[in-house]
């Protein structure tokens, strides 16, 4: 019987060829089959199956995230986000730096998931997330992020006060701790809401840490008016961060207007629209001019000690008084009151005699006192002498076109 050639191995030490007969195979095969022996070398379709078994054993999917992991500084207005390839996330965790569990969601199709609370400024996070891919494979991954650190805190004092009952003339102020360098980010978080609706009304800044707010005409009567200011997490520049939200809600009385007349010497209250009562007065006399303008009354005393040092008259001036006042309500800072003053009666209606307060008799005094709030109109009109800027509530004498050039939006 021929035999069949398995290779040909030439070289110096061997010559011909090897054969092997086909018996001689056969009889190999039952030896082997019979003695339970395996080949020390698999088939390429073997070695194929196991590689193919061990991959099946190794997790496919993949978890990233936004940002990524070990960043600092965040913003903590900005969102974290894990996404899954080749698989989807069947599970995900974050917690601040106090244990405190911070809410996200997994997307329908399970590939993302996304805060839903806002970070909070100043604070390290630590999140765990796990995919699951199509073999039902694990993948597990864990990251940590920290938010930023305010170089300063930016706080608020917001006038009017919660609860307030003010006039309809009375600006919402809001006074920062620190400056602001971006005005529109802080800006665009204070709101204005009122129960009754008004055409217009915009926040001014007078200064980088300052910002008021009015209508374009007076509040109107028996209001309700809410102001939200909401400052956690923004940033207003150089390193300052807001921390807090706050909320303060007050409300308008009686439309009160004052319209005093310097050449008349009257004052005339208007309430609700309506002429109620037209009061003599004397006002400033020369070199005491009372100043010009609509102002709003900013405090209310029954008895207000007045020195004339204040507005810098020295004891021993023929100037100089220092007096106790009754039903004393202020429209300046400088100094400046509408207020009984019995001394005068006899000027009153007829003269300016003054040093730049309004000044009525006692009763009259008391009836508008009684009937008058903090936030109520005063205007002056006839006199030669403006009022300065910021010397008062000096809102109302900015017209409203270059009140709106005050806002930062």
């Amino acid at each position: 019987m021929r035999g069949i050639v398995l290779g040909d191995r030439g070289g110096a030490g061997m010559q011909g060829r090897m054969k092997i007969t086909a018996v001689a195979l056969a009889a190999c095969s039952v030896v082997l089959l019979a003695s339970g022996c395996t080949s020390t070398n698999p088939s390429p379709a073997a070695q194929a199956a196991v590689e193919a078994a061990e991959a099946e054993q190794v997790p496919h999917a993949i978890i990233e995230f936004e940002p990524h992991s070990d960043s600092v500084d965040l913003p903590p207005g900005q969102p974290v986000t894990v996404s899954a390839t080749d698989g989807k996330l069947d599970a995900v965790s974050m917690t601040d730096d106090k244990g405190r569990a911070v809410a996200g969601e997994i997307s329908a199709d399970g590939l993302t998931w996304t805060t839903t609370d806002p970070l909070k400024i100043a604070r390290r996070y630590s999140l765990q997330a796990a995919a699951v891919d199509e073999n039902g494979l694990t993948t597990e991954r864990s990251a940590s992020f920290a938010t930023v650190v305010p170089r300063k805190v930016l706080e608020t004092s917001i006038s009017p006060l919660d609860g307030q009952s003010v006039g309809v003339g009375m600006p919402v102020i809001v006074r920062f701790s620190e400056p602001v360098k971006d005005r529109a980010a802080v800006e665009e978080r204070l709101t204005v809401t009122t129960s009754k609706p008004i055409e217009a009304g915009s926040w001014s800044w007078t200064s980088d840490e300052e910002v008021h707010y009015r209508p374009k005409d007076f509040w109107p009567a028996y209001a309700k008016v809410r102001v939200d200011v909401d400052l956690k997490g923004v940033n207003a520049g150089r390193g300052v961060w807001g921390m807090d939200n706050r909320t303060v809600k007050f409300r308008t009385g009686s439309s009160m207007v004052s319209v005093i007349d310097v050449d008349a010497h009257t004052l005339t209250v208007y309430r609700n629209g309506g002429k109620v009562r037209v009061i003599p007065v004397s006002t400033g006399k020369a070199g005491f001019l009372t100043r010009n303008g609509t102002k709003v009354i900013l405090e209310k005393h029954t008895l207000k000690v007045m020195d004339a040092r204040t507005i810098g008259i020295q004891p021993g001036d023929p100037e100089y008084y220092r007096l106790d006042v009754p039903y004393a309500m202020r429209v300046t800072w400088s100094g400046e009151f509408v207020h009984a003053a019995p001394w005068s009666v006899g000027s009153q209606g007829r003269d300016n005699v003054s040093h730049g307060c309004v000044g009525m008799s006692p009763s009259n005094a008391i009836w508008l006192f009684n009937l008058s709030t903090v936030g109520d109109v005063v205007e002056v009109v006839g006199s030669p002498r403006g009022l300065e800027p910021g010397n008062g509530y000096t809102d109302w004498n900015v017209s409203w076109s270059d009140w709106l050039r005050g806002s930062a939006l």
